[in-house]
């Protein structure tokens, strides 16, 4: 079993332990009225997205969510939230580096003495949740958990349901594919768009993501029947059956998003073993990325 595989199996213990720190988070994550920016790199920028829209449909203010590597306009934000596992993420650490001064500065990570950590004013470190793995399962499905928690969303029951479906197989045979696609709608597309990279990740697949009401307009074009077809967070009937007349199947996900976020991870394993590859070692790629 790969490591990626032991790590996925370890997210309620690892939730549960998170969970213990809810009033750390909302002291760095909540700070209502405060106008704050969300920035990370590949999943940590989809994982942005995600906490962006819960925070602000929460009610605690203006949130914005930006790639680290991709500067934007300047606003006037009261709070930059940082995501970045290794603290190492070299975009990262110069996005933090060039923030005006007053702005303060969080930083999620794994690691409490890397260069992302020694810029920020706070740090909410989750150790326990890092992973050996270059491919992210359990870091940013915890801090999610977390973050709902501190936002004072409903989150009961997630993590037994979580345990019961690890006890379970996969309802899907990965090898009956050749095409992923995942839809999400609000903060679920950021977890749609985190699912479709675990397959290409791990599994070197074709993989798509897109705001589910989105799928009609052009994608539904490739739906074939080697496509599977994934909701995250939405049951659409109508356009489920529009997909299932191209022969694709549907999974309409019945659980809690991020509880389907984890069957997502563990068909991108599934599919890695199929094809005889690593998941924990995609090709190409390493755990942070450092620049020259």
């Amino acid at each position: 079993m790969s490591i990626t595989s032991t790590e996925i199996a370890t997210q309620p213990a690892i939730w549960r332990e998170a969970l213990t720190g809810v009033d750390h988070a909302r002291d760095l994550l909540a700070a209502p009225g405060e106008r704050v920016l969300v920035i990370g790199c590949g999943t940590s920028a989809f994982v942005a997205e995600s906490l962006a829209w819960l925070r602000e449909s929460a009610a605690l203010g203006e949130t914005d969510a930006a790639y680290a590597s991709e500067p934007r306009v300047w606003r006037a934000y009261d709070r930059v939230i940082a995501l970045t596992r290794s603290g190492t993420t070299s975009e990262v650490v110069e996005a933090l580096e060039s923030l005006p001064a007053g702005v303060r500065k969080v930083v999620v990570t794994g690691v409490v003495d890397s260069p992302a950590a020694k810029l920020a004013d706070d740090v909410l470190l989750l150790d326990f949740a890092d992973e050996k793995s270059v491919m992210q399962t359990r870091f940013p499905t915890t801090f999610l958990m977390l973050a709902r928690a501190a936002f004072g969303l409903d989150i009961d029951g997630v993590t037994e349901q979580l345990e019961a479906v690890l006890a379970e197989d996969l309802p899907l045979e990965a090898a009956g594919f050749d095409h992923f696609v995942y839809l999400g709608t609000g903060w679920t597309y950021g977890l749609a768009q985190e699912a479709a990279l675990k397959i290409r990740e791990a599994a070197q697949a074709w993989s798509e993501s897109y705001p589910v009401l989105d799928y009609r307009h052009g994608p539904l074009a490739v739906a074939h029947e080697g496509s599977l077809v994934w909701m995250f967070g939405v049951t659409d009937e109508r356009l489920a059956e529009e997909i299932r007349a191209t022969g694709a199947t549907v999974v309409l996900g019945s659980n809690d998003p991020l509880v389907e976020l984890v069957q997502a991870q563990r068909l991108a394993v599934a599919l890695a073993e199929v094809r005889g590859l690593d998941p924990d070692s995609p090709r190409h790629l390493t755990r942070s990325i450092i620049l020259a």
